[in-house]
């Protein structure tokens, strides 16, 4: 490479003849976002289109109001979220708020045990003198600071709560007679499940409802946003929550899909082996999100955390965030992101290393990684195509899933939530994209629009309206293909809902189902049971889908059905089975290579492609994804406008680019203390290189390389909050 000259007067004396608009500091849009209860320091600065204020609380010196402007003056659209099942709300429990003591609220367990979340910070049960205090303590505070986009965090239930005096109003109000104990029997522990959801779907609806007209009394276009985990990680590890519901509220304009590291790493099963499956979890998690809101037409963030709630070491967070971060960005319908909660626990506080005992502030080789990716984001395109295999399998669910899982009634157990994963990772481990469809989402005619094979079971989760059936049937009879798997032997199939009472008298929802299908399934016949329904086919295993994945090989009868459902009466083509995800997206290639599927192979990505998970940003001619890995690369050779100057990858984000025939110039900022790793295609070597910061200092770089090959320029430099300039010329 020709020497690199240092020269102060370029910039100034450079005739611009073209300038990009490419300018952040004018945030409109919120694309990518994030969440922090800190103010504004210039360690976490990650310049993200919107910074999310957590709290509305003041503390000793600074009120929550100095903290938002923190934030305002650095640039940001400043949103606010808070919990809405628990919080900073001692006010409230301890009588400051309104003289009384509200602790009989606290969600109660069955031996009395009252259910935290923190110090001070119990889980609420979202009654009338709570959801006021609510609306007028925290959601008119916050309006009246200016903030119009308002997130209501996690609104939790514990399956093992229902115990408290609170609930137990609740209970014969809603119900019109005396509380019964939910470890009692199945049914009771139904009821108290379905009224847990109901009490906090009723809540959100009067908190968003009173946002939207507060807002409009004071001319403000009021927005809410629910960021909430998966119904797959809700039902899992056992809380109630409203979940799909409030997507038809007009009161939610989105959701945060709150998907990470902490909830997808939770155990499965799969071929008789319990174990952590992080990609295949997130994948699925992030699938029934979208699902859940895709008809609708609501917004969707994806979230995903470079760290979790638990200490681990450094390296098990960067491997389990490739795995969570590849997941997600392989559903290209989605382009809205929260790339972190809490920076200031990333970038500011110690964990292990590797391998040891020591506890450092975060690698440079992690951090600098890290930056690349959620800058990444900013650029990353919506796309029409979808990830490679066979499409149109989709897997119901709804929200009763949630409703069945504690305590255990009649020696009925569901281990690791495996009756949802015997349907679905049998499929995916092999490279099928399978889908999840949300029974409440079942009367829009999008839902089951691309559906070619569904498969359900109601071994854990029940339908909560008989329209379900009348769309299922519907569907089948114009041509649809239904697998119906499970013994409906679970203690749940009698509990008090429709399908036995106002003059039902069905043994179990899936007899009324068939009866709309004209069908008649043996339930003691263990073979798998075909029949013709109008231009359809009904498929019925009279197994538990749990089976599947918890026994040696136990998914081969099931696969088998699948295979002849999806190839002979969907007609849809050859079922391809494969142990990797690809996905073309932009100019973005983004792969997983599954380490329990049909083959060991790797998978091999010609290049040119820029590594995006190498904070060296290499240029690679192949990229070799093995087993058990996820790669995120940029196809040089799929860039639009390669006679442009760009910057193609980096730490940090980039402002104010501007454009002559022989010079390109541009600002890049990203958080104190981290190093800035980028590669810019330019048209030619450059010869000369002036980098200064925001004072207009030199600043020396740490690295720099020119790769003819690809025509990209390596830099690397310390960042900067503040802003370093660049300025290239060749």
């Amino acid at each position: 490479m020709k020497k690199s000259i240092l020269l102060l007067g370029i910039l100034i004396s450079c005739r611009l003849c073209f300038s990009q608009k490419n300018n952040p500091d004018k945030l409109s849009d919120q694309k990518t976002i994030f969440q922090t209860s800190s103010p504004w320091i210039p360690q976490i600065d990650v310049r993200s289109n919107a910074a999310i204020v957590y709290g509305a609380n003041d503390r000793p010196g600074l009120s929550f109001k100095q903290r938002i402007k923190s934030w305002k003056d650095r640039g940001y659209q400043t949103d606010f979220m808070t919990g809405i099942a628990w919080g900073g709300y001692q006010d409230y429990f301890y009588g400051k708020w309104d003289g009384k003591m509200h602790l009989d609220q606290v969600q109660v367990a069955i031996h009395q045990d009252s259910v935290w979340h923190g110090y001070h910070t119990p889980y609420i049960v979202p009654v009338q003198p709570y959801i006021n205090y609510f609306k007028e303590a925290v959601v008119k505070n916050v309006i009246d600071a200016g903030i119009t986009h308002l997130f209501f965090e996690e609104p939790e239930f514990w399956a093992k709560s229902g115990y408290s005096d609170a609930f137990k109003r609740a209970w014969k109000a809603y119900y019109g007679f005396d509380w019964r104990p939910q470890d009692q029997s199945a049914e009771d522990t139904y009821l108290s499940n379905k009224l847990k959801y109901h009490l906090y779907y009723d809540a959100i609806n009067e908190v968003s409802s009173y946002a939207k007209s507060y807002g409009k009394s004071k001319g403000l276009n009021v927005k809410v946003y629910i960021a909430t985990h998966s119904l797959v990680n809700y039902s899992s590890w056992e809380i109630v929550s409203p979940e799909a519901s409030l997507a038809s509220l007009p009161g939610i304009d989105g959701y945060i899909a709150q998907v990470w590291t902490g909830t997808a790493r939770t155990p499965t099963y799969y071929n008789g082996m319990e174990k952590e499956r992080t990609f295949e979890n997130a994948f699925l998690e992030y699938g029934s999100m979208v699902s859940m809101t895709a008809p609708t037409g609501r917004k969707m963030y994806f979230l995903t955390d470079p760290i979790e709630d638990a200490h681990r070491d450094w390296g098990d967070y960067k491997h389990n965030y490739e795995a969570t971060f590849t997941a997600e960005i392989l559903y290209p319908m989605v382009d809205d992101y929260e790339v972190m909660p809490w920076p200031e626990r990333i970038f500011t506080r110690p964990y292990r290393l590797p391998h040891s005992d020591s506890s450092v502030l975060i690698p440079h080789y992690y951090s600098t990684q890290i930056l690349v990716m959620i800058n990444a984001l900013n650029k990353l395109p919506r796309a029409e195509n979808k990830v490679n295999g066979s499409q149109g399998i989709g897997v119901l669910m709804g929200n009763s899933l949630m409703f069945q899982r504690f305590p255990e009634h009649n020696g009925y157990t569901d281990p690791r939530f495996s009756n949802f994963y015997g349907q679905t990772l049998p499929l995916l481990i092999q490279g099928v994209p399978v889908e999840t469809v949300h029974m409440e989402n079942l009367a829009y005619p999008a839902t089951l629009k691309n559906i070619k094979v569904l498969v359900m079971s109601y071994s854990n989760m029940k339908p909560m309206s008989r329209d379900v059936h009348q769309y299922i049937a519907g569907w089948v009879k114009k041509g649809g293909v239904l697998i119906y798997c499970g013994r409906d032997d679970d203690p749940y199939q009698t509990v008090m809902e429709w399908w036995n009472t106002h003059g039902n008298h069905f043994a179990a929802p899936s007899d009324q189902l068939f009866k709309l299908l004209g069908i008649k399934p043996r339930l003691t016949d263990r073979n798998m049971q075909e029949f013709k329904a109008g231009k359809g086919k009904v498929y019925v295993i009279r197994r538990d889908p749990k089976e599947f994945v918890m026994n040696e090989n136990g998914d081969s009868a099931y696969i088998r059905i699948i295979k002849q459902a999806y190839t002979k009466d969907a007609r849809a083509g050859k079922l391809i089975f494969k142990n990797n995800f690809y996905l073309q997206r932009g100019p973005c290639d983004i792969v997983s290579v599954m380490d329990e599927s049909v083959s060991s192979r790797p998978l091999i990505i010609k290049g040119p492609v820029i590594d995006l998970f190498d904070p060296q940003l290499p240029v690679l001619n192949e990229k070799i994804v093995n087993p058990g890995q996820e790669a995120f690369l940029y196809d040089i050779d799929r860039i639009k406008d390669k006679q442009r100057p760009q910057v193609l990858a980096s730490a940090a984000r980039i402002y104010d680019e501007k454009i002559t025939k022989q010079s390109y110039s541009f600002v890049c900022k990203s958080p104190l203390n981290t190093v800035n790793s980028m590669r810019i295609l330019l048209p030619d070597e450059p010869e000369t290189l002036l980098i200064t910061n925001h004072q207009g200092k030199r600043i020396h770089t740490l690295e720099e390389s020119w790769d003819n090959h690809s025509h990209t320029y390596y830099l690397s430099f310390d960042n900067d909050p503040d802003g370093i300039t660049a300025m290239i010329s060749w």
